[in-house]
């Protein structure tokens, strides 16, 4: 059980400036993934370093991230079936993902002549317009922009 006092009286000394860097993405091919995030999404590419796994088998360090962004994601091949198993599911069948864009119908319009499958029509909620896709490896996202009213 967490020990709400504790919690409180240590939240006040940690340090004022924290914030979430990286997500990782099980994916499947390094390749198609910086093709789509980048070509697609048109997020940047962060780094794509060579690496090495704790095995000694070799493997990427790719880092994307939208324009402008603080956090990004690690694009991490699935290593092994129990992995494997998790690329496009990593969230069991729910959105998973957020990605907030100024402009909407720009963006939307790009994703849809890319192919990028959709699975409803944008929509206007009190918090914006939305709409769910998937990306190439089957996660499922909310496409964000502001609202139209």
């Amino acid at each position: 059980m967490v020990n709400l006092e504790w919690l409180i009286q240590s939240r006040l000394v940690w340090p004022a400036m924290a914030k979430l860097a990286l997500v990782t993405l099980l994916v499947d091919s390094y390749d198609k993934g910086v093709e789509f995030f980048t070509e697609v999404l048109g997020f940047d590419l962060i780094e794509d370093s060579p690496s090495e796994t704790t095995a000694g088998e070799p493997k990427r360090w790719i880092v994307v991230q939208p324009p402008g962004g603080e956090s990004g994601l690690l694009l991490a091949k699935a290593d092994g079936p129990a992995q494997e198993i998790l690329v496009g599911a990593q969230m069991g069948g729910r959105v998973g993902f957020f990605y907030h864009v100024d402009d909407f119908a720009e963006t939307y319009d790009r994703m849809v002549a890319a192919g990028v499958e959709f699975m409803e029509q944008p929509r206007n909620e009190p918090y914006g317009q939305v709409v769910v896709f998937k990306d190439v490896f089957g996660n499922k996202w909310d496409l964000l922009g502001p609202s139209t009213s």
